[in-house]
């Protein structure tokens, strides 16, 4: 992932976040990327992701095929 400057870009969480900080994941919409890390250590690793790559995650968590159990 080409090289950001993180701390000026929007993070959000999701609509179905508790809003309490736990569990939450962040994302940020980048010009051809976005990226993704722990709401509850916004200091720490990011993970990046191409548009595609995240359409096709996103797909994947909607569809039910990564659900656990």
């Amino acid at each position: 992932m080409r090289e950001y400057d993180l701390n000026l870009v929007q993070w959000r969480t999701s609509s179905y976040s508790s809003g309490q900080g736990t569990e939450c994941v962040e994302v940020a919409v980048l010009r051809r990327a976005v990226a993704a890390r722990d709401s509850k250590d916004p200091s720490g690793p990011v993970l990046g992701f191409s548009q595609g790559e995240w359409r096709v995650f996103l797909d994947e968590v909607k569809s039910g095929a990564l659900d656990l159990g």
